[in-house]
């Protein structure tokens, strides 16, 4: 059952307690002790909510960076992606297989800023032998969400 109250929250964090007693014929009390567990053993990692910054005026650059890196000897890769993920500017980072190791998600103000942060601390530590980066021009769906959903055209039927 902890599965299925899991998916929930991940689908909207708002569900509340009675609601998801109810989807799930559990009671309030065993809904809640569910969720208080998953918290405690980190299984629930952090409650999020997704904003579309740009209807409010607030301008953020994002880049994609794929990093390689050489691994260390008993840790592989894990201290290189740890040092990386400890910078406040990347806010996702991900091991991957294929040409690059590393997946890192930057968010700046400016281009300009990420640039920055790309050469002067993230390519300069010791291990990354390369970085790409791409600059995201449109986010148009994140996280399963629709960024900006286009009103349907309705127009009239023309009979000939």
């Amino acid at each position: 059952m902890q599965k299925e109250i899991l998916k929930i929250l991940e689908e909207d964090a708002r569900t509340t307690v009675k609601q998801i007693a109810t989807m799930t014929g559990l009671s309030s009390s065993e809904v809640s002790k569910q969720i208080k567990q998953a918290e405690k053993d980190r299984t629930i990692l952090k409650y999020k909510t997704m904003i579309n910054w740009e209807k409010v005026g607030e301008e953020q650059v994002m880049a994609l960076i794929e990093v390689r890196v050489a691994p260390q000897r008993d840790v592989g890769f894990d201290s290189i992606a740890e040092r990386i993920y400890r910078f406040p500017q990347a806010r996702t980072v991900y091991l991957l297989s294929g040409t690059y190791d590393l997946f890192v998600l930057v968010v700046g103000k400016t281009m300009r800023e990420v640039a920055e942060f790309v050469s002067r601390k993230l390519a300069p530590l010791e291990g990354v032998q390369g970085t790409v980066t791409h600059f995201v021009l449109k986010r148009c769906k994140e996280d399963g969400e629709i960024i900006e959903d286009k009103e349907e055209v309705k127009r009239q039927q023309v009979v000939l």
